[in-house]
């Protein structure tokens, strides 16, 4: 149940029930809704995020990650228990496990690449870069299996599939080529550091889309751009 790299991902989405809604929440079920969204230690999971939706899709949605299941599906279940669940239904919801991505560089094609750049080999400031890097990358790769959330005030999702279409399938390019275009994909991002931070989540054999794109915003137009 507990991968070996990773933690589970729970993207849940849900519409408050209005034609039931027709007096407001007593205190009891007030706190039942609390205590859901902030469970005790024992329930309570590495992560959890709650955010208020805009749109018609949904009300509000939940981002939860822990190395166990359990832990995941608790919050959607607490939601859904008896007593407030008859206020609240689900819209949508995306299941997954964080990765670190085949194509995050080794230290060896870290350096490779910086040669195919223009570095010179063997020397020392070659050599610095490079084990810089080498440094760097442990901790990169925590942030990609175990991130932490930011409490920024922006934030959206989506799911998204690699395009499989004839002349245009990106399972069928070289994975040198496939490299090269994360790399650059990657490249371009670094532009936003500071101000957008993302997890990209793997749904291959647990839901119906192949990745879950979580982005935070410092602010929504960082988003947009």
């Amino acid at each position: 149940m507990i991968p070996e790299h990773g933690w589970h991902v729970g993207h849940y989405f849900y519409r408050f029930r209005r034609d039931c809604l027709d007096a407001p929440l007593n205190a009891e079920l007030c706190e039942q809704f609390c205590a859901a969204l902030a469970p005790g230690e024992d329930d309570l999971p590495k992560r959890l995020a709650s955010y208020w939706i805009s749109g018609h899709d949904a009300d509000f949605g939940v981002v939860v990650m822990d190395p166990h299941p359990a832990k995941v599906e608790g919050i959607h279940q607490a939601l859904l228990a008896p007593g407030i669940g008859q206020w609240i239904e689900p819209a949508w919801s995306f299941i997954s496990v964080s990765e670190v991505s085949e194509y995050v560089p080794t230290v060896q094609s870290y350096r490779e690449r910086l040669i195919r750049e223009g570095a010179t080999p063997d020397t020392p400031e070659l050599d610095a870069k490079v084990a810089a890097y080498e440094r760097r990358l442990p901790m990169m790769n925590r942030n990609r299996l175990e991130p932490e959330f930011p409490e920024w005030p922006s934030a959206c999702f989506y799911p998204m599939n690699k395009s499989r279409v004839p002349g245009a399938n990106w399972f069928t390019e070289p994975f040198s080529h496939r490299n090269q275009m994360m790399a650059e994909h990657a490249q371009s991002g670094m532009a936003f550091a500071g101000k957008v931070s993302q997890l990209i989540s793997v749904g291959v054999g647990l839901d119906d889309w192949e990745w879950m794109v979580t982005l935070w915003g410092r602010n929504p137009q960082y988003l947009k751009d």
